[in-house]
């Protein structure tokens, strides 16, 4: 760490195993397993969830309940609702729902582009102009943030270049969006790679550079986190049980795992407000609904090591 950099004292986590982990999986949760999913994260001291997306139910039927899921969400106190949406009637249905925050994927991989979305960057940007306009026309109180996918390298394409990530991101900010988030889609990230992609991006962006998302495909997650938390990012994207993937990442292994990451800030005296029993406990739970899927997680293995878990005023052991 340099002699210029100040810990912060809070760091938000938003969970979204709900979506970002779910897609990628042939099964389809019931709806009444979401809804216990979204009730024990909030009493587990989770702010910000990532529920679902409006997307097709025939292209992803294992999201096709995100009306239902955020409905309830909204009626947990505190509760910051997000959803993903990949194009205009997506936002539409998304604006319709009452969430809080719609988050708008934007590849700056060519290649990736075309394979997600099947459309050019420049393309989606258009999209993205169309819904912003879109929620103008209807006065609509939603947020609007705008995730850079792919940002630090891609499996098609190989490497993505960091200017190209950085006109990408200003010609989003120019458009209007409310924030605006960095993601290792596929986990080619390095810690410095990170450190000074976040640098650049935030001379860019400013304050609406609000988000950061890994996935640990190569076990750099946690150390890339630790360097966009030095370049300034207290929130961050997690999922549980490090579940999820890219279906353009072969071997992905999903975003770090919620579990692993509140730890890590917990063990720094960084403060996420999670309850690690509780969390542990849903972890526990999640996992049973979702037999015979790989999961990970160091912490579900090992537990708390007992300094943390006394300074917690934590007796039992936290284990899954």
């Amino acid at each position: 760490m340099t002699s210029t950099f100040t810990w912060p004292q809070q760091i938000t986590l938003r969970e979204v195993g709900l979506r970002d982990g779910l897609q990628s999986m042939a099964r389809t949760l019931p709806t009444a397993q979401k809804l216990t999913w979204i009730r024990d994260a909030h009493a587990a001291g989770l702010r910000e969830i990532e529920v679902g997306s409006f997307v097709p139910p025939k292209l992803l039927p294992q999201l096709a309940d995100t009306a239902e899921l955020v409905a309830y969400a909204k009626t947990l106190p505190g509760l910051v609702v997000s959803v993903l949406v990949p194009n205009l009637k997506g936002a539409e249905r998304a604006m319709d729902s009452g969430t809080d925050w719609m988050l708008l994927p934007l590849s700056a991989s060519h290649a990736h582009s075309l394979a997600n979305l099947r459309k050019a960057p420049d393309d989606v940007v258009a999209d993205i102009a169309a819904m912003v306009a879109s929620r103008a026309a209807r006065g609509s109180s939603i947020r609007i943030e705008v995730g850079l996918s792919t940002a630090l390298g891609c499996t098609i394409q190989g490497e993505v270049a960091v200017d190209e990530v950085l006109r990408l991101l200003r010609t989003v900010v120019d458009l209007g969006v409310d924030r605006v988030s960095l993601a290792d889609t596929v986990g080619y990230a390095d810690p410095r790679q990170v450190g000074e992609l976040f640098a650049r991006a935030k001379e860019v962006a400013g304050d609406k550079l609000d988000a950061a998302h890994f996935h640990d495909t190569r076990g750099l997650g946690i150390a890339n986190v630790m360097a966009a938390l030095q370049a300034g990012q207290t929130r961050f994207d997690a999922c549980l049980a490090g579940i999820g993937g890219c279906p353009h990442a072969p071997g992905a292994s999903g975003n770090v795992a919620t579990e692993d990451l509140a730890y890590l800030f917990a063990s720094m005296g960084l403060h996420t407000d999670i309850d690690f029993p509780r969390l542990m406990a849903l972890r526990h739970q999640v996992a049973g609904w979702l037999s015979g899927e790989c999961l990970h997680g160091s912490i579900a293995q090992a537990g708390l090591p007992k300094p943390l878990k006394t300074r917690l005023n934590i007796h039992d052991e936290v284990t899954a």
